[in-house]
C-alpha cells in the first residue's frame, strides 16, 4: 500500500503542476483585450518570405493570395524560396509580380531557406513576414503588422487559425491551434509575458531577423531556437489576435503522428539546452520570460495531458476504493480532473462547440494514441528535416 500511495503522489504532483500551468494561463487568456495600434501614417516596407520545398500543388495560389492585401502595392514584396519546385511551377511564379528565389540544399531546412533569400534580396525592408507555403493572409494583415510596429516592438506573431475544418482530424488540429492561442499567446500576454511564436504568421524588425537567423542551427524547430535568444536576450513578443493568417490543418492521421513527433523533439532539445541557463538568468536577471519558454517545452501536449489525468483519475479511484484505501487521494484525483477539464473548456473558442466537434472527439482516442507513439520516437528527429505536405486552396474549407 505504501508503494501504491507514493506512486500515487508522484502521478499527483507531476499531472497538477502541469494542469496548474495551463489552467492558469486559459484562466488569464479570458481577460485578453487586443490593444489598437495606430501606424501615424508611417507605411513601413515589408518583405514576406515564404519558404517552400516541393509544394508545387499550393504555391501559385498562395502567392496570388498574397498579393491581395490591403496595402500598398510598392511597399511590399512577396517572396516566394522555392526548394525542389518543378519547372513548370517556376515558371508560372515568374509571371506574377513577385520575387522567386530558388534554393537547393542537401539537407533541406527553413532556415537554411530564409538565410538564402535574405542573402539574396537586395532592397532594403523595415519589416520582414515569415509565412508557411500553405498560409493565406487576411487582406488586413500587413496593414495589422505595420501598425503595431510604429510601436517599437521587435517581433510579432499574429493569429493563425484554421483554414479548413473538412474532417475530424482538420477539427481536432484546430482545435489545438486555439487552444495554443489562448493559453501560450493570449493568456501569457494578460500575465505580462511574451506570446509564443509558432513558425509562422510572425513579422520580425527586418535587420534583427536577418542577424538572428544567421546564427540559427535548427534542422527543425528554428522558432524555438530564434524565440530562446530573443527572450534570453529581454525582448517581448507581442500577440495580435486580429491580425489573422489562415492555415491548412492536417487531414490524416499520420501526419498528425509526424508532425507532432518533430514539435515534441525541438522542444525536448531545446529544454535540456537552455533550462540551466534559464534557471541562472531567472535567479541572477530576473528573467521570468526566458524561464517560462524553457519550462513551457517540458509541458506535456495538452492532448496527451487530458488523457493522462483522465486515465489516471479514474483507474485510481476505482482502485482506492477496491483496497479501501479511502485516504484524501480519490478526492485529489476528482479535484485535478475536474481542473484539467476547466482548463480545455476555459480555452476552446465557443465556435467549436459544434455537432462537428462532437464527432471528431471519436478520433480522439487515436490522436491520443497517435500522441504517445510521437513521444516514444522522437528521437534525433530533431536532426531530420520532416516535411508536412500540403494539399488545399488559398480557400477556407469547412
Amino acid at each position: 500500500m505504501l508503494v501504491f500511495n507514493i506512486i500515487q503522489i508522484i502521478l499527483l504532483g507531476l499531472l497538477g503542476l502541469a494542469t496548474l500551468y495551463v489552467l492558469l494561463f486559459s484562466i488569464a487568456s479570458l481577460f485578453y483585450k487586443q490593444k489598437k495600434y495606430s501606424d501615424n501614417g508611417n507605411i513601413k516596407k515589408i518583405a514576406v518570405l515564404i519558404p517552400g520545398y516541393k509544394e508545387d500543388e499550393v504555391i501559385v495560389e498562395v502567392a496570388y493570395a498574397a498579393l491581395q492585401q490591403d496595402y500598398p502595392s510598392n511597399l511590399y514584396d512577396v517572396v516566394i524560396i522555392a526548394d525542389s519546385f518543378k519547372k513548370e511551377t517556376i515558371s508560372e511564379l515568374k509571371t506574377l509580380p513577385i520575387i522567386v528565389i530558388e534554393v537547393s540544399f542537401d539537407k533541406s531546412t527553413k532556415s537554411k531557406a530564409l538565410n538564402k533569400a535574405m542573402a539574396a534580396l537586395e532592397r532594403e525592408y523595415d519589416i520582414a513576414v515569415v509565412l508557411d507555403a500553405d498560409n493565406v493572409m487576411a487582406n488586413d494583415f500587413l496593414k495589422k503588422i505595420n501598425a503595431a510596429f510604429e510601436h517599437g516592438f521587435i517581433a510579432v506573431q499574429g493569429h493563425r487559425t484554421a483554414k479548413n475544418t473538412n474532417n475530424s482530424w482538420a477539427v481536432l488540429d484546430a482545435i489545438s491551434e486555439e487552444i495554443n492561442n489562448n493559453i501560450f499567446r493570449k493568456g501569457h500576454r494578460v500575465l505580462g509575458l511574451s506570446s509564443a511564436i509558432i513558425g509562422s504568421g510572425m513579422a520580425f524588425k527586418y535587420d534583427y531577423f536577418k542577424s538572428l537567423m544567421a546564427t540559427v542551427t535548427a534542422v527543425g524547430g528554428f522558432d524555438k531556437e530564434i524565440e530562446l535568444k530573443m527572450l534570453k536576450e529581454g525582448h517581448k513578443i507581442v500577440y495580435l489576435d486580429d491580425a489573422v493568417v489562415f492555415d491548412e490543418k492536417i487531414q490524416k492521421a499520420e501526419v498528425f503522428g509526424n508532425q507532432r513527433r518533430r514539435w515534441l523533439s525541438a522542444q525536448l532539445h531545446y529544454f535540456k539546452k537552455d533550462i540551466l541557463s534559464a534557471c541562472k538568468d531567472l535567479l541572477f536577471k530576473g528573467n521570468i520570460d526566458y524561464f517560462d519558454k524553457a519550462i513551457q517545452f517540458i509541458q506535456p501536449p495538452r492532448i496527451l495531458l487530458l488523457g493522462a489525468v483522465l486515465l489516471c483519475s479514474i483507474g485510481f479511484v476505482v482502485v482506492n476504493y477496491f483496497l479501501d484505501n479511502q485516504r484524501p487521494y480519490a478526492n485529489y484525483w476528482i479535484i485535478l480532473l475536474t481542473a484539467c477539464i476547466m482548463s480545455f473548456v476555459f480555452s476552446v473558442p465557443k465556435y467549436f462547440y459544434s455537432i462537428s466537434t462532437c464527432k471528431a472527439l471519436a478520433s480522439l482516442p487515436k490522436g491520443m494514441f497517435m500522441m504517445l507513439l510521437s513521444l516514444l520516437k522522437i528521437k534525433g528527429a530533431n536532426k531530420t528535416f520532416i516535411h508536412t505536405q500540403h494539399t488545399s486552396s488559398s480557400k477556407k474549407q469547412t
